[in-house]
C-alpha cells in the first residue's frame, strides 16, 4: 500500500516541476527581455535567492523535531499543526523545496544569465561573449551555492524557528483563503 502512495507523489511531484518550470521560464523570460541590464539582475538575484529560501525550508523540515510543535498544537497554537504537517510530510516537502523549487530556480537561473549576456553585448557592442558569460556563470553559481551553504547551516541549527515561522505563513494562507496544502495527515 505504501508503495502506491509513493508511485503517485513521484507522478504528482514530476508533473508539477514540469508546469511550475514552465511557468517560471515563461514569467523570468518576459520579464528578462523587456528590462535593461540592471533590473534583469536583479531579477536574476530573486531567482537565486528563490532557489536558497526554498531550499534551506527543505532541510529546516528534515532537521526538526516533532516534540515542540506536538507541544504547541496541544496548547491549540494553530500555526504548530502548519508545521507538523510540514514535519510528518518532510520526505515530500524537502523534495518540493529542494528539488523541484530548488532545480527549476537553478535552471531558470541559467536562462537568465543566457540572456544578461546577450543584453550586455548588445548594449556594449562586444565580441567578448564568452568572458560575460563565463564570469557571469562563475557569479550566478557562487551565489548559489554560498547562499545555499549558508541557508543549510542556519537550517540545521535553528530549524525548530524556520519551521515555526513557515507555519505561521502556512496558517495564515489558510485563515486568509482557506487553500491547506496538506489536509490529511
Amino acid at each position: 500500500m505504501k508503495k502506491i502512495k509513493i508511485n503517485k507523489w513521484i507522478i504528482r511531484v514530476t508533473l508539477l516541476t514540469f508546469v511550475l518550470a514552465i511557468l517560471m521560464s515563461i514569467v523570468s523570460e518576459n520579464l528578462l527581455r523587456n528590462l535593461n541590464i540592471f533590473f534583469a539582475s536583479v531579477i536574476l538575484i530573486v531567482i537565486i535567492g528563490i532557489g536558497v529560501l526554498f531550499d534551506t525550508i527543505g532541510i529546516a523540515v528534515t532537521a526538526a523535531d516533532l516534540k515542540p510543535f506536538n507541544s504547541m498544537a496541544a496548547k491549540k497554537i494553530m500555526s504548530a499543526k502548519f508545521s507538523l504537517k510540514l514535519l510528518n510530510n518532510a520526505s515530500q516537502v524537502s523534495n518540493f523545496c529542494n528539488d523541484v523549487i530548488g532545480d527549476i530556480s537553478g535552471i531558470v537561473s541559467g536562462s537568465a544569465v543566457a540572456i544578461i549576456v546577450l543584453k550586455i553585448l548588445y548594449y556594449s557592442k562586444s565580441s567578448n561573449e564568452i568572458i560575460y558569460s563565463i564570469l557571469l556563470s562563475g557569479f550566478v553559481a557562487a551565489l548559489t551555492v554560498g547562499g545555499k551553504a549558508f541557508g543549510k547551516e542556519m537550517a540545521i541549527t535553528n530549524s525548530k524557528e524556520i519551521v515555526g515561522f513557515v507555519g505561521k505563513i502556512l496558517y495564515l494562507i489558510y485563515k486568509k483563503t482557506g487553500f491547506e496544502i496538506y489536509k490529511k495527515d
